[in-house]
């Protein structure tokens, strides 16, 4: 009995530790831009297509890793998942070349998108329903804690940017171990049975009732990840444009991600204690209210705390679209279905940057690429409201196989 009810908080400690590593990891290439482009003699053109080698990793990374979990294990391919960006990431600090560059970040992506759907299986079919949403908060806390650590290595290494990645793929390495050794599988999955397990993706993804709840899922994410990436690729830039210092700009970027955890952390517990359609479009009008702030604000008190809540709220929306996915899928398909969704949020993240480069190019400003993000945030919402105002019964119905294996 003892050690049942420490596996959940067992499960989920680990989670959040690979969840942290992975911040760190996902930040690791924005923190030591100045390093890299001064080492491999990088235009922006070419930095960009560095930074963009990692995020179209994510994409397959998420979906095939999704995929396979619900094939072989969600543990098994989290390892694979840790080591292969943990490989990657160190090799990034010894890279010969610029396309070696390319090479080493593409490959640390796709084990970064493979790891994802795993650790929100993982948590969400360790608990009970009444607390899955702060379980995958708590673990994805981890996520804009390890990018304000990135953040915090990148000024004390200013002359040394390959300390970034070499700490960013020591971690992961040594954390596996640790996994191996204390990581339970998931209960629920292993006891959804591995023939039953052979489900098509299209069964998956749109069979018993599931389609249209999967398509507004699938919108929601990617519109949501627009903006998320478009905040942590340009709030620098767009900061440093309307006039502030490149200290400053970086004192806002570390507010946004110490309110990034704060919100995760608490887009889960509001989402598992109120009602959760109340609170989705309550975050949501509150991120756009955190965008028009960072439009608005001169000063630097004011624009801090516009950043502080710009990360606070869209990490919260981030959440609660992390948290609504493993309710919608049985167990047999569930990481399949959440990798689907994380691989569609990608798309956003890659067009994200992309659009808010165009519109600034096209002299909008600052104001210009706020102002073309909010009506997709409008669309966001609606479309995870009406997610969680799904009818009980064909969810239930959907999830019965979690309920039948005690998650």
């Amino acid at each position: 009995m003892d050690t049942s009810s420490r596996r959940p908080t067992l499960t989920i400690a680990l989670c959040f530790i690979v969840a942290l590593i992975e911040g760190f990891d996902l930040q690791s290439a924005g923190t030591a831009a100045a390093g890299l482009r001064q080492s491999f003699e990088l235009d922006p053109k070419m930095l960009g297509w560095v930074f963009s080698a990692s995020i179209v990793g994510l994409l397959p990374g998420a979906f095939f890793g999704g995929w396979l979990a619900d094939r072989i294990g969600r543990k098994k391919v989290l390892v694979a998942a840790v080591i292969l960006f943990g490989v990657f990431s160190l090799w990034t600090a010894y890279v010969a070349g610029y396309g070696q560059l390319l090479v080493a970040r593409l490959m640390t992506g796709l084990g970064l998108g493979a790891a994802l759907p795993n650790l929100i299986a993982l948590c969400a079919e360790a608990v009970g329903e009444q607390r899955r949403s702060t379980a995958i908060s708590i673990m994805y806390s981890g996520v804009p804690l390890g990018g304000a650590l990135a953040a915090v290595v990148a000024m004390f290494t200013h002359d040394h940017w390959q300390m970034t990645f070499i700490i960013g793929g020591l971690a992961p390495l040594l954390a596996v171990p640790l996994i191996l050794a204390l990581l339970p599988e998931s209960r629920a999955f292993q006891q959804a049975g591995v023939v039953q397990q052979r489900a098509s993706t299209s069964a998956a993804l749109f069979g018993e009732g599931r389609a249209g709840a999967t398509l507004l899922l699938w919108l929601s994410y990617f519109f949501t990840l627009t903006v998320m990436y478009m905040l942590l690729n340009w709030l620098p830039s767009l900061l440093i444009g309307q006039g502030f210092s490149k200290p400053d700009a970086g004192l806002v970027q570390m507010v946004f991600n110490i309110g990034g955890a704060i919100g995760s952390l608490l887009g889960g517990v509001l989402l598992d204690r109120g009602n959760p359609v109340r609170v989705a479009l309550c975050i949501y009008a509150g991120l756009l209210a955190s965008l028009a702030g960072l439009g608005l604000s001169s000063g630097l008190a004011a624009m801090a705390i516009a950043g502080f809540a710009a990360g606070l709220f869209v990490l919260a929306a981030q959440l609660v679209l992390y948290a609504s996915a493993p309710p919608l899928y049985p167990t047999t398909v569930r990481a399949t279905g959440v990798g689907a969704a994380v691989a569609i949020g990608r798309l956003g993240s890659v067009s994200g940057p992309l659009a808010a480069g165009q519109i600034l190019a096209a002299g909008a400003g600052t104001a210009g690429v706020l102002l073309a993000a909010s009506p997709g945030l409008v669309i966001a919402a609606l479309a995870v409201a009406r997610v969680l105002r799904r009818p009980e019964e064909p969810v239930r119905t959907a999830a019965t196989p979690l309920h039948k294996a005690g998650s």
